[in-house]
């Protein structure tokens, strides 16, 4: 028997609690709560995976990517702070689950995908789903979508082996960044880019994670090294 929705949710309660120590809080907000509560995760996973729709585990999507964890998408949301006036923009559409959650959130969501054929499927999947505050398009998502910056928020939901300069120039000052760092197959952290109304960012890291790789041309320009060379590194404070 498949579980339902509001045990995957009781689910994820249980591992903030679990996690608090990493996460700075044993709760999430109520309004991240309702939203995970409003989407039907199952709507976004393959037929052939519909009965683990509400396990807390990533599902793999085709195109070698996944649906993330709930857990996950639950922290990142919940990371974001988003607010019903917010503008925010994903990095990494996949099967669109994540743009739905931010939707029920903030105002307006911007997502981009890499991968033509997924982003085409997701458009029709969150059309069809009456998600019409959320916008796609296919292209390189290292250099983000600069045409509707700056945004309250960014989310990436792929590794990205350094922090992407043009997402940190696209985030509004006040606004917050979470994004996974670290090389494919390796340890990743999971971080928070918090950019203060004097523009200088400051990089805290939660959470061990593991994602799949965020591709594109941009992504393979730079290095770890180079990032850090260039003034962003952990726990720092960057101009």
């Amino acid at each position: 028997m498949m579980p339902d929705i509001q045990q995957m949710v009781e689910t994820i309660k249980r591992e903030v609690v679990y996690t608090s120590h990493k996460i700075g809080k044993n709760a999430l907000e109520p309004e991240v709560i309702k939203a995970l509560l409003e989407v039907p995760r199952h709507e976004f996973v393959p037929d052939y995976q519909k009965e683990y729709s509400y396990i807390d585990s990533p599902l793999p999507i085709g195109y070698g990517q996944t649906i993330s964890q709930p857990y996950m998408v639950a922290i990142m949301t919940d990371l974001l702070r988003p607010k019903p006036d917010h503008v925010v923009l994903e990095i990494g559409s996949g099967c669109g689950y994540q743009s739905a959650v931010l939707s029920r959130l903030v105002s307006k969501v911007y997502s981009v995908e890499v991968i033509r054929e997924l982003s085409e499927q997701t458009k029709k999947r969150l059309q069809h789903l009456g998600y019409d505050n959320v916008e796609l398009k296919c292209a390189d998502g290292y250099f983000g979508w600069p045409e509707h910056a700056p945004y309250d928020g960014i989310v990436v939901t792929a590794a990205a082996t350094h922090l992407p300069e043009p997402l940190i120039k696209q985030l509004k000052p006040g606004g917050r960044l979470v994004i996974p760092i670290g090389e494919p197959g390796r340890y990743q952290e999971l971080m928070l880019v918090e950019k203060d109304k004097n523009g200088k960012t400051r990089v805290e890291n939660i959470m061990g994670v593991s994602f799949v790789p965020l591709t594109g041309a941009g992504e393979l320009k730079r290095s770890v090294r180079n990032s850090v060379k260039d003034g962003v590194s952990n726990s720092t404070e960057a101009s």
